[in-house]
């Protein structure tokens, strides 16, 4: 049966049909992730018929799959390899593929594109996916992504995360005299685009639940700080109040109604709530510590945050409106900046041990902690949409300026995410509607 799904892009309306009747997934189809015993799935991208657009879409789906760490894309130059629409697959068995993926890609009389994919088991003989979309030429990059994230969640059993966006503080000029912008760009570094001119100091910038919208916190040359909020699609922004002594970053309930954030006052800084529609503030801790860096779970029912109220930066949970906090890091040293991951089945966190920085994970009781990676000074972990990965910031020392990284769950493999100058406080958004 055929499917019509429309989604709504800045420059059109995409198009998505289904080419084929799905197959039923088979078992032993789907990757174990997390078994000892992991190996990547080989998946031959052969190369798209049709112009310069067919060459893009090409090599970023490739791009994508090598920086998925679950799949493996192989050499799909085999010579005479049949169409889009019924590939050789024997001949692909001689590169080892297990699936391939094939399509095309061209310019409709009305300017438009128009791109088509399937995708084909190697041992099944099967085609087991294919959409085809059509859209402004525009959005060729964003094509590619939503193909690329429909074959990931077919070989994986996982939801994809390409076509996502990464808002970043972009950092340039001098180390004693940095610029700061807030940028936004594609989870792959592509499509940079500044939100601010870099006339105010900007730090951690968190997206909302439906990707639209930006919270972050801006500092004049008072060094006095405000929160604000920005719709990304018309840069209008408003400011949400101004706390003086604020620390760390505001950030969304699940639901986008509420803002949850650390104030100080005097020596000690608790927690709050902000309902964004009343603008009226609510307290959740009381003590004569320093709480901050709230993470809410997915459900919203609970958040998990930092304190130092036991002598030392530990991480703690509560409920979402209060009350009785559990500590649950306990590996030795000082943990920071805990984020709650969108499956809600791990926190991550930075944890610091004499002059070293690690990016890790931890269960929601604190057991089955894992160092994903450690450096000079890693921070500001934030999750994928599909909970699989997550990118941070990394200093090196010297004379240079922080860049952005990328690391799966399981610590299988880092990347650097290419950015244009030095890069911090990176936030993953949701996946785009």
């Amino acid at each position: 049966m055929t499917r019509l799904i429309t989604r709504r892009a800045a420059a059109g309306l995409f198009a998505s049909a289904a080419l084929a009747p799905f197959a039923p997934a088979r078992a032993g189809r789907i990757i174990d992730l997390k078994g000892g015993g992991f190996q990547p799935t080989n998946i031959a991208v052969a190369p798209f018929v049709g112009d310069e657009a067919a060459r893009t879409i090409t090599s970023v789906a490739t791009n994508n799959f090598k920086r998925s760490v679950f799949l493996r894309p192989v050499d799909a130059n085999v010579g005479e390899a049949g169409s889009p629409d019924q590939p050789d697959l024997a001949v692909y068995k001689t590169v080892n593929a297990q699936f391939v993926l094939t399509g095309r890609s061209v310019r409709a009389g009305d300017g438009r594109l128009k791109t088509e994919f399937r995708l084909f088991d190697v041992t099944t003989g099967e085609q087991v996916a294919g959409q085809q979309y059509v859209t402004e030429a525009s959005n060729l990059r964003r094509v590619a992504h939503l193909l690329s994230d429909a074959v990931f969640s077919r070989i994986t059993g996982e939801k994809g995360f390409f076509d996502t966006r990464i808002v970043f503080v972009d950092e340039s000029g001098p180390k004693d005299k940095r610029r700061k912008r807030l940028a936004m760009m594609d989870q792959d570094g592509a499509n940079v685009r500044y939100l601010t001119r870099g006339d105010e100091l900007v730090v951690t910038p968190r997206f909302s639940p439906s990707s639209l919208d930006v919270t972050y916190m801006a500092f004049n040359d008072e060094g006095e700080p405000k929160v604000l909020l920005m719709n990304i699609e018309n840069s209008q922004r408003e400011v949400v109040g101004n706390f003086p002594g604020m620390t760390f970053s505001p950030r969304f309930s699940p639901d986008g109604q509420k803002i949850i954030m650390s104030l100080s006052q005097g020596s000690s800084t608790n927690l709050y709530t902000m309902d964004l529609r009343s603008r009226t503030t609510t307290r959740l801790t009381d003590t004569s510590a320093i709480d901050t860096a709230p993470s809410y779970s997915p459900d919203g029912a609970r958040i998990c945050f930092e304190s130092d109220r036991g002598g030392s930066q530990q991480i703690y949970v509560m409920g979402a409106h209060g009350g009785e906090a559990k500590r649950i890091s306990f590996g030795g040293g000082r943990y920071s900046t805990p984020v709650w991951s969108p499956k809600g089945d791990y926190i991550a966190f930075t944890k610091q041990n004499g002059g070293n920085f690690s990016i890790g994970v931890m269960k929601t009781d604190g057991s089955g902690e894992r160092i994903l990676t450690e450096g000079f000074h890693n921070e500001g972990p934030t999750w994928a949409p599909n909970g699989l990965f997550l990118m941070f910031f990394r200093e090196s020392g010297g004379a240079g300026g922080p860049k952005i990284y990328m690391v799966d769950v399981f610590g299988r493999s880092e990347t650097l995410v290419p950015t244009p100058n030095y890069a911090s406080d990176p936030a993953w958004g949701p996946l785009q509607d």
